[in-house]
């Protein structure tokens, strides 16, 4: 069976209600997540990704707890994202358009801008 092709505001909009329906949109919740919350729980992601690297695991092994649950980078990187697109459709930030704009600037920029390694 062909899988079908979603869009980024779709894949976020599944984030978000996935996340709506797991409690933690709720009204409480609402009242003690602050942006900076948001932004920590994104980093978290991150740094799980990195504990993973240091852990000896390479950038595209994905392995199974005995449960079924992914680990891996690649699951860490995932998790940043759903957490991104989730704080996005909740507040109507149009992810894809950002991107697909940020995308468009960053082909004008000098060859290694900033000189940032």
């Amino acid at each position: 069976m062909k899988s079908m092709k979603k869009n980024i505001a779709t894949v976020a909009k599944e984030a978000h209600q996935n996340a709506v329906e797991h409690g933690w949109w709720d009204e409480d919740m609402r009242k003690i997540r602050s942006f900076g919350d948001f932004v920590t729980l994104m980093h978290c992601e991150l740094s799980e990704a990195y504990e993973e690297y240091c852990k000896g695991h390479t950038p595209n092994e994905i392995y199974y707890q005995k449960n079924g649950k992914p680990e891996g980078i690649p699951i860490e990187l995932a998790d940043c994202v759903i957490r991104i697109f989730d704080f996005c459709a909740a507040n109507q930030i149009d992810i894809e358009k950002a991107i697909l704009d940020k995308m468009e600037f960053n082909k004008t920029r000098p060859f290694r801008h900033g000189k940032k390694f």
